[in-house]
Parts: structure tokens; C-alpha cells; sequence
């Protein structure tokens, strides 16, 4: 079981978020436990996949119109992906909508208890987390020497 925040440090715009680091991103969170499974001595063959999340927590971008908020949809569309990629059948999920998620796995039957986290965050949230991602933008651009450019 892993568990991240965003598919890549990329944003799909291709804007880089975050520094990275192993296992924050979905694409090393996979490997890692992929990899990790396979030393355990599982066989590619026999792996199944089952996905929770992807939820719009901080608004559903729909009703703005504003396509950043839409991190949920980008981490189901890079799982779907991953999965099929790796030819991982994924035999059950549930995701997507502006809610968050608590999960439970249950490793010695291998099923999952998920109960559905209602959010409604305000416009101050919201533009709160703007603040943060763009200034980290910009210190992250500063850090690589790259001059700066206007997101939104």
C-alpha cells in the first residue's frame, strides 16, 4: 500500500511543484512498492491493483473553471495509467469527486474499508494554498536559475 499527494513533480501544466524525493511522487511511490513486492519474491504476473482517492479536496475545479485545483484528476489519470502501463489489472476503486478519503487495509485478506471525508474549504483556503504553491515555485525557480514566469 502507498500513498501520495500528487503523480509526479511535475504539474501537468509541467510546472514543478515540489523538490522531489523518493516515494512523495505516485511514480516513485510505484516503483518503490513494485520493486519492493518483487524482492519479496512476487511475480509481475499475479500483482492487482486497488485505487482510492483522486478526490478535488480543495474545490472541484469544475465550478471555477480553474483547472490547477484539479490534482485529484491528475493522480487518477496517472494511476489508470501506471497501471495499465505495467499491465496491473486494477479490480477495484473508488475515485474521484471533491471529498477526501480514509482508508483501511487490511493486509492479512487484502480488503479495504474506505469511509468518504466530506470537505467544504472556503475561497480563504483555497487562495491560502495558492500563496504557498506559488512561492514555492518561485524558490524553486530561484534554486535551479530559472527566470520567472507568470502561472495563473
Amino acid at each position: 500500500m502507498n500513498h501520495f499527494l500528487l503523480a509526479s513533480d511535475r504539474y501537468p501544466r509541467k510546472v514543478p511543484l515540489l523538490a522531489s524525493a523518493a516515494g512523495r511522487y505516485g511514480v516513485q511511490a510505484m516503483e518503490l512498492l513494485i520493486n519492493g513486492l518483487l524482492k519479496l519474491g512476487a511475480q509481475r504476473g499475479n500483482l492487482r491493483a486497488k485505487a482510492f482517492g483522486g478526490g478535488n479536496v480543495l474545490q472541484d475545479w469544475r465550478d471555477t473553471g480553474d483547472a490547477f485545483l484539479a490534482i485529484g484528476d491528475a493522480n487518477i489519470r496517472f494511476v489508470r495509467e501506471f497501471l495499465s502501463t505495467d499491465r496491473i489489472p486494477l479490480v477495484a476503486s473508488d475515485l474521484g469527486g471533491c471529498f477526501g478519503r480514509q482508508v483501511h487495509f487490511d493486509g492479512s485478506d487484502y480488503s479495504v474499508y474506505v469511509r468518504k471525508i466530506e470537505t467544504a474549504p472556503s475561497r480563504q483556503v483555497v487562495e491560502q494554498e495558492r500563496i504557498y504553491l506559488r512561492q514555492d515555485l518561485e524558490r524553486h525557480q530561484r534554486e535551479a536559475g530559472h527566470q520567472q514566469v507568470e502561472y495563473w
